[in-house]
């Protein structure tokens, strides 16, 4: 940038002098060709009070006397017989006709440039003043190296101001770059404020983003060591023969108990992940969130026996735009916590229905309920409110972090309402 913008000033520093030299060229002509003329027309007047034969002084002046019907009657400057007819010289017919005229040509006979003043005098001829472009040109070509030399100092004083220039430009944007964690710097530029925000909280994302994903790495490295450590034990034991023969049902069930709880874990590390890839329109389709509501729970009907906790389903057919495969993993895991985290002849109900205009899913239970302090932290993956019942109902810690992470794809919105000992109503408004 620093390099783009310097090339840039030296460009723009370049650009304005040739084109300030140049108009400046025009006008001093055209000033120089004003004061010719009225030169012109000086040595006009001053030789009709005089006599025309006397052009001493005038050497760079050409004299031609013409009479009133065009005939040339004496030139300093070429033989009058072999010059023709002047009458329709458009500086001699303007001033047979307004007394004066003017005009600047290529002479027929000197094939020149000239500039040409006439002069009607008192008896009806006229008298033409005339001088060479080259006299004025040749002003310009005898300045053309200083010229020159004015415009190579000029162009060196551009190069070393746009290096000053660029220098003061960029080096607090340098600095702000390099201090960019340092909240007591202020950008010198005001425009600059809202970039300088937005590169700092997005610098905070990211230092927030590396420590989620480093405690992530060690909460599954620990997670994945627990039961890991657990069926290697078992194993041990029934290999070297220590385990009495009765004891081996009951080692055999720890071990597959771990082995389900290491691979619910591995799947819900591999659906995490699999969200993290996934955008937000990513097979999105009209879908029934009663339809897929009411599959959910026949699925989780067993889960719900087997805790002894009673599942409902109640609503209407409501649609959404969605992933089929997401929502049903977001009520599955919804209804898995409330049964688990749930007493003995507990209930769970699904509520599906409309609410200003926008579909709502709403879980809720009698169940053991999240302390209030908890229940900010719940979504983050692997926070338990109770450890140990986690382990012991086979929770892996990741089920509301998953729900989270969906809801998020879909731009819906999670509610959480919970007292310990009463239960926990979860909605999620589409």
């Amino acid at each position: 940038m620093k390099k783009k913008i310097n090339i840039q000033f030296i460009v723009i520093a370049v650009m304005a002098i040739l084109v300030t030299m140049m108009m400046m060229s025009i006008v001093y002509y055209e000033l120089f060709k004003k004061q010719v003329q009225e030169d012109l027309k000086v040595n006009a007047y001053v030789l009709k009070n005089t006599d025309i034969n006397n052009t001493l002084g005038m050497d760079m002046l050409r004299v031609t006397l013409i009479s009133p019907d065009g005939t040339v009657l004496f030139d300093n400057d070429a033989e009058v017989g072999d010059m023709g007819n002047h009458a329709d010289r458009p500086e001699v017919r303007e001033a047979f006709e307004d007394g004066c005229g003017e005009a600047i040509r290529e002479s027929k006979t000197l094939k020149k440039n000239t500039f040409y003043y006439a002069l009607r005098l008192d008896d009806g001829s006229v008298l033409r003043i005339a001088r060479e472009a080259k006299s004025i040109l040749s002003i310009f070509e005898r300045s053309v190296p200083v010229t020159a030399g004015i415009i190579i100092i000029m162009i060196t004083l551009s190069i070393i101001l746009a290096h000053f220039l660029t220098n003061n430009l960029i080096h607090p944007i340098e600095e702000m770059t390099l201090n960019i964690d340092d909240y007591s710097m202020t950008p010198v530029y005001k425009e600059m404020i809202p970039l300088v925000n937005t590169i700092r909280m997005q610098h905070e994302d990211i230092l927030k983003s590396a420590m989620m994903r480093q405690d992530f790495t060690a909460n599954v490295s620990h997670e994945l060591k627990t039961p890991l450590t657990a069926i290697l034990g078992y194993a041990e034991l029934m290999e070297n023969g220590i385990v009495k023969d009765n004891e081996i049902k009951r080692f055999s069930g720890e071990i597959v108990k771990n082995a389900d709880r290491l691979l619910y874990l591995i799947n819900d590390i591999i659906k995490l992940s699999e969200l993290d890839d996934t955008k937000k329109t990513d097979n999105f389709e009209e879908i029934d969130l009663y339809e897929i509501a009411s599959s959910c729970v026949d699925t989780l009907n067993v889960t719900a026996g087997k805790h002894e906790v009673s599942l409902s389903l109640s609503g209407r057919s409501i649609y959404i735009q969605g992933n089929r495969d997401m929502i049903a993993e977001l009520i599955t895991n919804l209804c898995d916590n409330a049964i688990r985290y749930n007493n003995r002849y507990g209930w769970v109900n699904i509520y599906i229905y409309e609410e200003n205009h926008k579909a709502v899913l709403c879980v809720k239970d009698n169940g053991i309920g999240i302390p209030r302090e908890h229940q900010d932290r719940v979504f983050e993956r692997f926070y338990r409110v109770d450890k140990s019942r986690s382990r012991q109902t086979g929770g892996t810690g990741l089920g509301l972090a998953i729900v989270k992470h969906i809801v998020a794809l879909h731009n819906a919105e999670i509610k959480l309402k919970s007292t310990p000992g009463a239960g926990t109503e979860i909605k999620v408004i589409f």
